[in-house]
């Protein structure tokens, strides 16, 4: 690791470069690891045992990689040596022959861990977290995805501290030792990553259930926690076995274990880690129950218990060949996690969800100085590419993928990369040659979306023939240039396509899938006997933007016509979207489409009460931004409020008919969520109108709520409420919120991002005193991301024209750097989006990057992000 500490009249140091063309198989594999602890928070003896193999013809060292430790003793084949040496923090020792058995002994400090990186403390519990490089910090070891061992291990610790000790695999046998200490031992028989490793250490008690897996094996399952939070770990358990059923069903994937367990903590730099047999989770997505935990944090608890549960065969039994190919076991395991989490409820809400996350996140990322493909070419940090195109953007490739092989096929081709490649590391070519050779494709052209960056664009325009019947969907694509890649080829993007008649309302065509690959092109219809609207990229087929010449009036038209939910939902965006940006640009904007159309589909009895709260929803200031050349903070602000405010103003008695048909006794049901959820939309709605009796509704909701989805709700109603009408109840009702729940961290994560998130003009400043409050630390990754993070991303506070938005994040991301770069770094990207903002703001955001970067000390992961974002 390059030490990057410098002074500011130093010249910055640019970290190595790892690049996917210079990968090499390792040198030497190490089939059997035993790891011996002696844990204690101050100092922890790690002793390691590998049975190392010289891989091929060559007569290279032993290279193991380590980080922030030195070697107490090194012994090859149980003779101590002196003949190693350190490079770096590489430990290297030569060897003769083909096969050697490698002792040695390190002592770590836990308790100093601020990284959270390896084994750390978190609350009195000893818990490790590994990927991507973290069990180096842990002990001596060639720390790489394609080395993959079987593990046998020992922990040994006082046992009133840490009463229970867990790590990956089965339990083998325990027992007591003198001075108040016990041990355990644990084996897992299938070879991992030493990224899948993973013990915990702690007072911690279990929630236990059971499965019986297909083929009959009974599983013993276990969510840990400490007793205080036991009640709230019964959606978690319920998430897994569900998780469990779906998977043998829908993939054919048994459990292959005799114990999973499940590990709450509550610092952790991730959502959750899928070690084999041992999840290690933030405590964010395992507690809930209807008073702490909003319908939100319910369904990201299943998805994320879903997820790491997958990863049990997508990721631990079929691994990575290299870091380069994350996305090859994440994009994988999230399609998989949405099509479970479709499963459970409303499919059409929740690719409705996806979508809006794809283009919050990624679509940002992708226009910006961060591009990178889904599988990149290189990286200084690899934990900088944990990604929304890693992530979310690999799922959408796999999804293109399942739709163009069709269910039968996609379900032959994972068959057949699972029995490929299982116990091995693979890449993401391997992936697409199962999908060509079970689905009989050719994949040539697609494999572009894994190595070309950027989103693509579509132009789409309608011809007619009314008296020959034909119609014409002509078709133009584009790929903007991104860091690196100026020029772009084509995309093979799969359309689903339909057309309607603008007259009668019917279906003209059957659903079509248009496999569209060139710049431009046309697909005809025949006999269509009065004027088509188009609906294009239905389900959204393809992770595209799509620039088209339909009218108002067509898009209202199919936000109440398209038979198919998301481009029934994507015509009244689109709608939205073009009111708000003509709003933004020009000062003003036409907004009755808007209000005839959501008028509409309030008052559909056939409608989802879920679906009609995500349709009428109004596209965020972000978003409307990204459709800009240049974004003007308060001008979208301005547009997005006014149309609001005529929205609730216009439909006043839609809005509280709704609200009022909406009341009902809480469940966690599909149809609960979504009353609740139209609830809320109306809520939000009758307080932008400015109706007088806004504030006494909210409040009186605040106080008599019976769960937290409608409590936070409220307070975030009236937390973005101006001081004349909503002043009194919005003071008093974070006052109530705080006092109620003080000592509950994640609940109080809800109240930092509320205030964070408010659209108030003194957020800022509210902000800024935020940070000085008793309860706030950037030690916890939650606690940060829920105040500096929540910040970042408001548009009208982060943007403020005098640049203290600016100063506020990057005085926040420098003195985060000390503790938790991993953190940091994931938080800057808001100021890297410095091109799309004026000159005076742009000027003001690169000076902090400029800072940040010139910082004596700085991390490399946080040196990374800031450099490139300067470009």
């Amino acid at each position: 690791m390059l030490d990057i500490q410098r002074s500011l009249a130093q010249p910055i140091l640019t970290p190595a470069v790892t690049r996917r063309e210079d990968y090499r198989p390792p040198a030497w594999l190490v089939p059997t690891v035993d790891l011996a602890f002696e844990l204690d928070p101050a100092e922890t003896r790690v002793r390691a045992t590998l049975a190392v193999t010289r891989n091929g013809l060559h007569a290279e060292p032993l290279r193991l990689d380590g980080a922030g430790q030195r070697p107490v003793s090194v012994k090859v084949d149980g003779t101590a040596i002196d003949d190693w040496q350190l490079d770096g923090e590489t430990l290297v020792i030569p060897l003769a022959g083909t096969a050697h058995m490698i002792e040695t002994e390190v002592a770590i400090h836990p308790e100093r861990n601020t990284q959270l990186m390896g084994l750390y403390a978190s609350s009195g519990i000893l818990c490790t977290q590994c990927e991507a490089e973290g069990f180096r910090r842990i002990t001596f070891f060639p720390d790489r995805p394609d080395v993959l061992s079987t593990y046998r291990v020992r922990m040994s610790a006082d046992r009133a501290r840490f009463p229970v000790l867990l790590a990956n695999g089965d339990p083998v046998a325990s027992g007591g030792e003198e001075d108040g200490r016990h041990w355990a031992e644990w084996h897992d028989p299938f070879p991992k990553p030493s990224y899948l490793f993973a013990l915990v250490a702690g007072d911690l008690a279990a929630n236990r259930g059971t499965f019986t897996t297909v083929s009959g094996r009974e599983v013993q399952l276990g969510i840990w926690v400490r007793e205080s939070d036991l009640a709230r770990t019964d959606h978690a358990l319920h998430a897994l076995k569900l998780a469990m059923a779906w998977d043998e069903q829908v993939y054919g994937r048994e459990y292959d274990l005799d114990v999973f367990n499940i590990v709450a903590v509550e610092d952790f730099n991730f959502g959750a880690m899928e070690n084999k047999g041992l999840n290690i989770f933030n405590s964010r997505y395992i507690l809930a129950d209807p008073d702490t935990a909003t319908d939100y944090d319910y369904d990201a608890i299943a998805a994320v218990v879903a997820h790491e549960y997958f990863h049990n065969w997508s990721g631990n039994r079929v691994t990575c060949r290299d870091w380069f190919q994350l996305s090859l076991k994440e994009g994988f395991t999230v399609y998989r996690d949405q099509c479970f989490s479709a499963d459970q409820g409303s499919a059409a809400v929740k690719r409705i969800e996806d979508v809006r996350g794809l283009r919050a996140g990624q679509f940002p990322e992708d226009a910006g100085p961060l591009a990178h493909p889904v599988r990149p070419e290189s990286y200084q940090e690899i934990s900088n590419f944990y990604t929304a195109t890693i992530y979310n953007k690999g799922a959408e490739l796999i999804r293109m993928m399942a739709t163009m092989l069709g269910a039968q096929a996609f379900r032959a081709a994972t068959d057949l990369y699972f029995q490929r490649f299982d116990g091995t590391a693979a890449t993401c070519e391997d992936f697409v040659a199962c999908m060509e050779e079970a689905g009989g494709v050719d994949l040539a052209q697609f494999r572009l979306w894994y190595s070309q960056a950027g989103t693509p664009r579509l132009a789409v325009a309608v011809d007619h023939e009314a008296g020959g019947g034909r119609a014409t969907v002509k078709l133009a694509q584009s790929v903007a240039a991104t860091p690196g890649q100026p020029d772009k080829s084509p995309m093979l993007l799969p359309l689903k396509l339909k057309l309607f008649g603008a007259e009668t309302g019917r279906p003209l065509t059957d659903e079509r899938l248009v496999l569209f690959g060139d710049g431009v092109g046309s697909v005809t219809f025949e006999a269509i006997t009065e004027r088509p609207v188009l609906s294009i990229n239905r389900g959204f087929s393809a992770p595209i933007v799509i620039e088209s010449d339909r009218t108002a009036a067509d898009l209202a038209f199919l936000s109440r016509h398209d038979d198919d939910p998301f481009g029934r939902y994507e015509a009244m965006q689109q709608l939205m979207l073009d009111t708000l940006v003509a709003g933004a640009v020009e000062g003003r904007a036409d907004h009755q489409a808007v209000v005839a159309a959501v008028s509409a589909t309030l008052s559909d009895p056939a409608l989802d009460p879920a679906f009609v709260a995500e349709a009428v929803l109004l596209p965020s200031e972000s978003f409307v931004g990204d459709q800009l050349a240049m974004i003007d903070p308060e001008a979208i602000f301005r547009a997005r409020e006014a149309l609001r405010r005529e929205l609730g103003r216009a439909l006043d008695a839609q809005w509280r008919a709704a609200y009022d048909g909406a009341r009902a006794f809480y469940a966690y049901t599909p149809a609960a969520k979504g009353l609740r959820r139209l609830r809320n939309v109306a809520l939000g709605y009758t307080a932008a109108s400015g109706a007088g009796d806004a504030a006494k509704l909210a409040f009186t909701q605040f106080e008599a709520a019976d769960n937290m989805t409608d409590r936070q709700a409220a307070l975030g109603t009236l937390a973005n409420g101006d001081d004349r009408p909503f002043g009194e109840e919005r003071v008093a009702a974070l006052d109530i919120f705080y006092n109620r729940y003080a000592g509950n961290g994640l609940v109080l994560d809800k109240w930092f991002q509320t205030q964070a998130l408010s659209t108030r003009a003194d957020t800022g400043a509210a902000v800024a005193e935020l940070v000085r409050h008793p309860d706030f630390t950037l030690a916890n990754p939650n606690r940060a991301r829920s105040l500096i993070g929540a910040f970042g991303v408001n548009q009208r506070a982060f943007h403020t024209a005098d640049g203290s938005g600016y100063r506020f994040l990057a005085d926040q991301l420098i003195a985060l750097d000390q503790l938790n770069p991993q953190t940091a770094a994931k938080l800057l990207p808001p100021l890297g989006r410095w091109r799309r903002v004026d000159a005076g703001r742009a000027g003001l955001m690169r000076a902090e990057l400029e800072r940040i970067v010139a910082t004596a000390g700085l991390s490399k992961d946080l040196f990374e992000q800031a450099s490139k974002s300067l470009g």
